[in-house]
């Protein structure tokens, strides 16, 4: 398939096959998420310095890019990726065909010189490969929280989401928030297919030769990808092989190199270079902790060193003999003994009212009660069940508060219209988050409480966290989906 071009017509040996540039494609796709990962690792040991960084990933990745990327296609006339699969971007001639075999075969340095982006060229392939991927990312995690859950919703059966119309009197920000909205949930998916069907039929052409661009950005900005020939090779040798020039004497003084070497017209430069070399030993690196955690080697490499070490018996302190510990407890025995003839045994009702209950949150505005739902038991499914239903989560969603619920059941439970609100309030069911399983010492009150509704007498927990009963900002606008 790479030498498919060659059928149609006379074999081009600097023009890519298309699985490379998929290789170079996926490979830069897959530099964000690696470093997002990293920095959330790190973010967890260390979450007051980087837990910033972090929130503003996006931003800080794109700028970074930006930097990165310019000084290799102003140093290397490639991205950092295409450099590391000897790719090259150059501009296309406005000529039959857009070819000179001729010129390329007896002159190749010339023709690298003319066919070299300009600095207009640099900034819109910039564009294309920074502006536009960040511009993506932030439309898919803008579907992601405004669109996705509505979607989710009504294919659930749930009811549609209606409760997005403009107020009264709308300032600026409400009104383009709201056109925005409308765009990711209304033209944002047929965007997005447009998109990559694109990005398809470009990916076909350029495999049967039909254009010189294997994507439809770089249609738009006049630029294609090529292989790096023998006078790419030799400048880009002579770029990473220069030296400092020497003083006005033509003699170096000592320490003068090391000092050039760090100053910050050099370090810069050196600086990004480098980065040529960090990636395929980080690849290394990569596949070797993977086949040391995968192979049997590590573990029996750890077998041989415990085998040799002559380990002492382990000591052991504070252990009572069984002579000691029987007399301890007949001891102990003899003193409930005498406490209950002497009549200092605690009644019942003071053992009550000394056990520790849990009292439910009370309103600051109202002072009344807040009805809120238990956490599931600690189990291995704890993580993974809904605190409202108790059902395995369906389109987990985050409250602000942290906690984790079915979409549904919190979209519900904010308006005040879940089921197990509404039984509550009429006294038909119980199963707060202050009442304790198995106690059998319940007030009276609560007793009394039971059959009878409690509406002026308890909050039903609408518009609040169903677990800590805080309020949410925003309603149903405050909600996360969370992806797993």
């Amino acid at each position: 398939m790479e030498y498919l071009p060659s059928l149609q017509q006379e074999f081009d040996e600097l023009k890519p096959s298309l699985f490379e540039l998929l290789a170079e494609q996926q490979l830069s796709d897959l530099l964000p998420p690696s470093i997002r990962y990293i920095l959330a690792v790190a973010t967890h040991r260390h979450p007051r310095y980087l837990l910033r960084v972090l929130n503003s990933y996006d931003e800080i990745y794109a700028l970074l890019s930006l930097i990165v990327e310019r000084y290799y296609l102003r140093t290397f006339g490639g991205s950092f990726t295409e450099n590391f699969y000897s790719l090259k971007r150059e501009r296309v001639l406005l000529t039959k065909n857009g070819e000179i075999p001729r010129a390329q075969l007896g002159a190749p340095g010339p023709v690298r010189e003319t066919l070299k982006l300009r600095s207009v060229d640099v900034w819109k392939n910039l564009l294309v490969m920074v502006g536009i991927p960040y511009l993506k990312r932030k439309l898919d995690e803008g579907y992601d929280i405004h669109a996705a859950p509505q979607a989710s919703l009504i294919a659930s059966g749930g009811p549609r989401y209606t409760h997005d119309d403009l107020p009264h009197n709308p300032t600026l920000r409400q009104r383009l928030f709201h056109y925005y909205k409308w765009f990711l949930r209304n033209v944002y998916p047929s965007a997005n297919a447009a998109y990559y069907f694109s990005i398809i039929a470009f990916n076909l052409a350029y495999l049967f030769d039909n254009t010189k661009y294997s994507s439809p950005f770089l249609w738009l900005i006049g630029t294609r990808i090529r292989r790096l020939g023998s006078a790419d090779h030799r400048a880009i040798a002579a770029i990473i092989d220069a030296k400092p020039p020497p003083g006005p004497t033509g003699r170096a003084r000592p320490g003068s190199n090391l000092l050039g070497l760090l100053s910050p017209q050099n370090l810069y430069p050196q600086l990004l270079t480098s980065l040529r070399y960090f990636l395929p030993a980080s690849i290394f690196a990569l596949k070797f902790l993977e086949w040391w955690h995968a192979s049997d080697f590590s573990r029996q490499l750890a077998r041989k060193a415990t085998e040799v070490l002559d380990l002492p018996a382990p000591i052991t302190k504070g252990m009572v003999s069984p002579a000691e510990r029987k007399r301890q407890t007949e001891e102990k025995k003899k003193q409930d003994a005498e406490k209950q003839k002497q009549g200092h045994a605690e009644p019942k009702s003071a053992l009550k009212s000394i056990r520790k209950r849990i009292q439910p949150p009370i309103s600051a505005t109202s002072y009344l009660p807040i009805f809120t739902v238990p956490l599931p038991p600690a189990d291995s499914d704890a993580a993974s069940t809904c605190p409202v239903c108790l059902n395995q989560l369906t389109n987990p969603t985050a409250c602000q508060t942290g906690y984790v619920f079915c979409y549904v059941c919190i979209f519900h439970w904010l308006n005040g219209e879940h089921q197990r609100q509404t039984d509550f309030m009429s006294g038909e069911g119980a199963g707060a988050a202050w009442e304790e399983d198995g106690d059998d010492d319940k007030s009276e009150e609560g007793e009394e409480a039971k059959g009878q509704s409690r509406e002026g007498k308890w909050e039903s927990g609408k518009g609040r966290c169903p677990v800590t009963g805080r309020r949410v900002l925003g309603g149903t606008d405050g909600l996360r989906r969370v992806l797993i």
